[in-house]
């Protein structure tokens, strides 16, 4: 399924988003709301008692640089409030939002006018395209808000046309488009600003159920290659269980379970929950890495082909999977390569021809993974990103009536 580029530094990801207690409260009597004699109370309670509602109930979450972040809940969850205070479209009455470690709470006017312009984008479901303007001009609309000279803003709208997949439509105005390629067009507007964090609020929930798996991918495979920290907000499980990294399920202003697909899955905190996913199956879910286990049929190549052949005979194999040193996976070596080395008094495995390792990415779901497994006659590699590998899958681990 891929075989990705072996790098030799890894950073670490960091918070680019730090949620801390978050309250909004709309209605009268929103401070007495937050004491500690109404904290304790449910929402219906508080709407009975003060006359105000509250939307965001003491949130709080952390997002690392790189993470898609779904927010899910039914309407009237708090999850569009939530996606707007972490701009400050809305206020919260209580609580903060860090950017990279910087209170925008605490902003002025005029830094939060820079901060919306340069480190953020937002996509609504409604595109907010203008329609006067053809796409090029509208996907270059956010930097000319800044000032950018005409030619590098359109050379950087047209790069942004090309990531959506709409080159050749530059001359085109939104109302001749489908509503699919006019969402694509709003993604290009944000995506044109390189921002640091793309906040999306149900933007594809206005589609038809096609077009709408089709946008979906079609983020999938921005996200793999521009690595944006990414808060996505839909109340669709499917569609969070398939773009997110995390997922926070919010039920009346509160995140009520927050982890990765797998664990909302096979997990649940609640029956609120339970019931959200009882019809998923886990397959859909489960990577690649929870079943796999440690390769004993590796070598490093600068082992050597003698340390090959004996590894082979203790473990009555013929083929192993060839790693560098600094793990990335090679290919299989075969007992014949091996002796072939041995016999030219080679030292290392560095000269040995290989073949092609059959391999998944670490963060495959099962779903996907079965059918390779299944038509593999040898062990299927499971490597992440970076080409390294980090284990290995059987076909009896999997399949043991194959």
């Amino acid at each position: 399924m891929l075989l990705s580029r072996c790098a030799n530094v890894m950073v670490e990801a960091e918070h680019q988003i730090d949620a801390k207690n978050l309250w909004k409260v709309f209605g009268q009597n929103t401070e007495l709301a937050l004491s500690p004699d109404y904290t304790d109370k449910t929402r219906t309670e508080i709407q009975e008692e003060l006359g105000a509602l509250t939307a965001l109930r003491d949130v709080s979450f952390s997002i690392a640089q790189g993470e898609v972040y779904v927010v899910m809940g039914l309407s009237g969850s708090g999850k569009s409030t939530l996606a707007r205070i972490l701009i400050r479209l809305l206020e919260p009455t209580s609580g903060s939002v860090l950017f990279n470690g910087e209170d925008i709470t605490a902003y002025s006017q005029q830094q939060l006018i820079e901060f919306r312009r340069t480190s953020v984008a937002m996509v609504f479901q409604n595109y907010a395209l203008l329609p006067h303007r053809r796409v090029l001009e509208n996907v270059a609309y956010g930097l000319e808000i800044r000032g950018i000279d005409k030619a590098e803003r359109l050379k950087a709208a047209e790069q942004a046309i090309e990531t959506v997949g709409l080159s050749g439509w530059e001359r085109y105005y939104p109302r001749e488009m489908s509503g699919g390629m006019q969402q694509r067009v709003g993604l290009a507007r944000a995506l044109a600003v390189n921002p640091d964090v793309l906040i999306m609020d149900e933007p594809f929930s206005g589609l038809d159920p096609l077009i709408r798996r089709q946008m979906q991918d079609e983020l999938v495979s921005i996200e793999s290659e521009l690595h944006k920290t990414i808060v996505f907000i839909t109340h669709d499980l499917n569609e969070a269980l398939k773009l997110g990294n995390k997922i926070a399920i919010m039920r009346d202003g509160e995140i009520i379970q927050e982890g990765t697909p797998e664990e909302i899955v096979s997990v649940p905190s609640d029956d609120y929950v339970s019931e959200f996913v009882r019809d998923v199956s886990s397959t859909r879910v489960i990577q690649a890495r929870a079943v796999m286990k440690e390769p004993d049929d590796m070598i490093y190549e600068r082992q050597g082909p003698r340390a090959a052949l004996h590894l082979m005979d203790t473990l009555k194999m013929d083929t192993l999977f060839l790693v560098s040193d600094d793990s990335c996976l090679k290919g299989l070596i075969t007992r014949r390569a091996a002796q072939s080395l041995a016999s030219n008094n080679e030292d290392t495995l560095n000269a040995a021809r290989v073949i092609k390792a059959v391999s998944v990415a670490h963060d495959d779901s099962l779903e996907d993974v079965l059918q390779t497994v299944a038509e593999s006659t040898r062990p299927v590699g499971v490597v992440d990103a970076d080409g390294i590998l980090l284990g290995e899958i059987r076909k009896n681990d999997l399949l043991p009536d194959e």
